[in-house]
């Protein structure tokens, strides 16, 4: 079968479905749910009971750039600045100090122990040394398993930085292996340009980006999300197109939104993590159709041995080496070593290699492919026993408040609006318990200057304040607003 126009959106739909509603049953059982999206990628293959025909690393490696643009912008926005200031300098060691040095040992194992050369080696390495923290979340969340101390923020910022050293290392190492000539300093140089425009651009768009959301007053809250996603990308983009790093840029972008005051920023939050979601299951089905089970098969005794010393000696070199001069405890690094799940961003970097078609890119693709699964299946099922074994889990206790997302029912007739008490209003300088609130109606917020205020009796309100109120129906807002502005909301 081949994917056609007429054919594409009833194949992705069902692919979509089954991923969705089977995966929920897989999840019960420990096991990260998007590796089960990439083996239902499989099973729809080339070579699965599906049938469906593809062999294109060119889009391959698309799909996968756009969906990691997703991903790391979800992150970022969902990154609190307060828990990660005190393990920035952790969180930054691992991804740069932890990936040279767990790239560096195992592509010194390839060269001693297989027939690799030293670029092509470092080149495998570097591929599989950046993690992947969804699958870790999903799991511990899925299990109601806390974490002790800061070893969560450590996770999360070194899941959302090390992409963009691994993509470097990656992109050098495969023109290494082409036969791009490049000397130390030549590297050194690309390196700083990448990283300082990725820093600065990312930085600058995040400033930008909050002020135009901010200030722009759209009419459609619908286009938020919209004008999110286009400065998102234009971020990536025009980064990339200077030669600067594109996923620190993104990332660093998401991280200065989510962590300013911003309209809307709730409501932008919740749209990405669902795009990032459907991102990954997007990705991971066509990574798997990518994959020829046929070739990977012959593999499996290399590739379990590279993936054992991978989990068992490259990642805790890394993880020592790069806390080593930090306060964290033995244990903490045990389990931060185990944590070192491989997931998407390996095998959508293993498709640079097989664009540039190297001699080993073939090799290189499917036993990246082979260790990112076995080391999701193994690490993965075992992650909560390992942080009960290690006394670093702890059970979360029960919230007896509990988070609920408001949603308008049409039988329920609920109304949300805004509204701006002018100046000379009646209301101005009154107090709210001086007002005539009705029942019906509650006044959710009061934004003054760009800052949104929890409002109570004793809040005095004034001119140019803008009301967030609920309220059974319009008449009720009706008669509030003309008791506070002698006129009521525009509809």
């Amino acid at each position: 079968m081949f994917l056609k126009p007429d054919n594409i959106l009833l194949i992705g739909s069902m692919l979509l479905l089954i991923s969705v509603i089977a995966g929920k049953t897989l999840r019960r059982l420990g096991v990260p749910t998007l590796i089960f999206f990439l083996l239902i990628g499989i099973a729809a293959g080339s070579e699965g009971i599906g049938g469906i025909h593809f062999d294109n690393p060119a889009l391959a490696q698309l799909i996968g750039i756009v969906a990691l643009n997703f991903i790391l912008f979800s992150g970022g926005l969902d990154t609190h600045w307060e828990s990660i200031r005190p393990v920035l300098g952790r969180g930054i060691s691992l991804s740069t100090v932890g990936v040279l040095f767990t790239a560096g040992s195992v592509g010194a194992f390839l060269h001693y122990g297989f027939d690799f050369t030293w670029a092509e080696g470092l080149l495998l390495g570097s591929v599989v040394s950046a993690t992947d923290a969804a699958a870790v979340f999903s799991i511990l969340r899925g299990r109601g398993i806390g974490l002790k101390g800061s070893l969560r923020p450590v996770l999360e910022l070194e899941s959302g930085s090390n992409d963009p050293m691994v993509y470097f290392l990656t992109i050098t190492l495969t023109a290494i292996v082409a036969g791009n000539d490049s000397s130390f300093g030549q590297l050194l140089l690309s390196f700083a340009r990448e990283f300082v425009l990725g820093g600065l651009l990312g930085w600058m768009m995040g400033r930008i980006s909050v002020w135009l959301i901010n200030n722009i007053g759209l009419e459609t809250n619908g286009l938020y999300p919209v004008l999110t996603l286009a400065l998102a990308l234009f971020t990536y983009s025009f980064t990339h197109l200077l030669g600067g790093n594109g996923f620190l840029a993104i990332y660093l972008c998401a991280v200065i939104m989510g962590n300013s005051p911003m309209v809307r920023r709730r409501s932008v939050s919740r749209f990405y993590d669902g795009q990032a979601w459907l991102m990954q299951i997007i990705l991971f089905l066509t990574l798997g159709l990518q994959v020829f089970p046929s070739r990977i098969l012959p593999l499996v005794g290399t590739g379990l041995i590279i993936s054992a010393f991978l989990i068992f000696v490259a990642r805790p070199l890394g993880v020592f080496a790069a806390l080593s001069f930090s306060k964290t405890n033995t244990r903490s690094k045990l389990f931060l070593s185990w944590v070192g799940l491989r997931g998407s961003v390996p095998i959508v970097f293993a498709t640079y290699p097989l664009l540039a078609g190297i001699q080993k890119a073939e090799l290189i693709f499917n036993l990246v492919f082979f260790i990112s699964v076995t080391s999701v299946l193994l690490q993965g099922t075992t992650l909560p026993f390992v942080a009960r074994l290690l006394r670093v889990a702890v059970r979360k206790p029960t919230d007896p408040t509990r988070v609920q997302d408001f949603e308008h029912h049409d039988n329920i007739k609920t109304e949300m609006r805004e509204l701006l008490l002018p100046e000379g209003a009646p209301a101005a300088g009154k107090r709210i318990v001086e007002l005539n609130v009705p029942a019906a109606l509650n006044i959710l917020t009061v934004k003054r200057n760009g800052l949104y205020i929890a409002p109570n009796g004793s809040t005095r309100l004034l001119a140019n304040d803008v009301l967030h109120l609920l309220a059974e129906d319009d008449r009720a807002i009706a008669r509030f607003a003309e008791t506070l502005t002698g006129a009521a909301p525009k509809a």
